[in-house]
Formats: C-alpha cells, sequence, structure tokens
C-alpha cells in the first residue's frame, strides 16, 4: 500500500470518528487559512484560497480550497446550496492552470478513503508543468 493510500485510510478512520457534525476534525488546512501555519500562497479572494501543495505529485501542483468548510469535506457531502461555491472553485482552479501550464493541467479531487483523500476538507488539485499520463489511477 502506498503512502498516500495509508494516509487516506488514517484520514477517513480520523474523519468517521470525529463529532459527526459534519464538520470533520480539524485540518492542516485550518492552520493555513488561520495563518498558524504558513503558505505559499498563488491566490486568494472571499471564497477561495490556492497554495503550493508541500508535496508536489507535478512540476506544478497547487490546491485550491474553500476559505470557508461549512461541512465541505468531500465533493460527495455537497449541498445544493454549495453549488455556486464549487462552481467558482472550478474556474479558480482553471484560471490557474491555464496562467501555470499553458500547455495544460489536470483537475483532481479525491473523495472518501478509496479516492485516496487525505484531508476532509475538500481541495482540488491543480496539477500539470508536465505531460500527464492515462489511465491516472
Amino acid at each position: 500500500m502506498s503512502d498516500e493510500v495509508e494516509a487516506a485510510a488514517a484520514a477517513a478512520e480520523a474523519y468517521q470518528n470525529s463529532d459527526k457534525d459534519g464538520a470533520g476534525p480539524s485540518t492542516v488546512f485550518d492552520k493555513i487559512l488561520s495563518g498558524e501555519w504558513s503558505s505559499d500562497k498563488v491566490y486568494e479572494d472571499d471564497e477561495a484560497f490556492a497554495f503550493r501543495d508541500i508535496s508536489p505529485q507535478a512540476p506544478t501542483h497547487i490546491l485550491v480550497i474553500p476559505k470557508k468548510r461549512d461541512g465541505l469535506t468531500q465533493l460527495s457531502n455537497a449541498r445544493e446550496d454549495q453549488k455556486a461555491l464549487l462552481g467558482h472553485l472550478i474556474y479558480v482552479a482553471q484560471e490557474i492552470g491555464a496562467k501555470e501550464c499553458p500547455d495544460g493541467f489536470r483537475l483532481v479531487i479525491n473523495d472518501g478513503k478509496d479516492g485516496a483523500q487525505s484531508v476532509y476538507h475538500l481541495h482540488i488539485h491543480v496539477l500539470g508543468g508536465k505531460q500527464m499520463g492515462w489511465p491516472p489511477g
């Protein structure tokens, strides 16, 4: 089992064992958003924050997150009233991808244990800077 899959399994267990309010346990992203931890910020507005991944899986690897989690721990938990926010996050991700990776990029959202989600705060990976392979998994 890869380190990322092991991390996803541990994160899923921590999320399942949290207080069940839908928010899940505090995450590294909460620490970044609060300023407790530093990050290499790429973009910020009232709703979204983007920063470079500390363990890049491609020459360009940027994460786009909602600034307010509001139960949006994973894509499969999205509510109808969050559709505009989800669209905004995708729009921000493509703006960053187009600027950072003019020859093309990939957007990835991991969802749940089997999707190898290791942080339970919705995030979009913007990957590029090289020829991506297919299939991805």
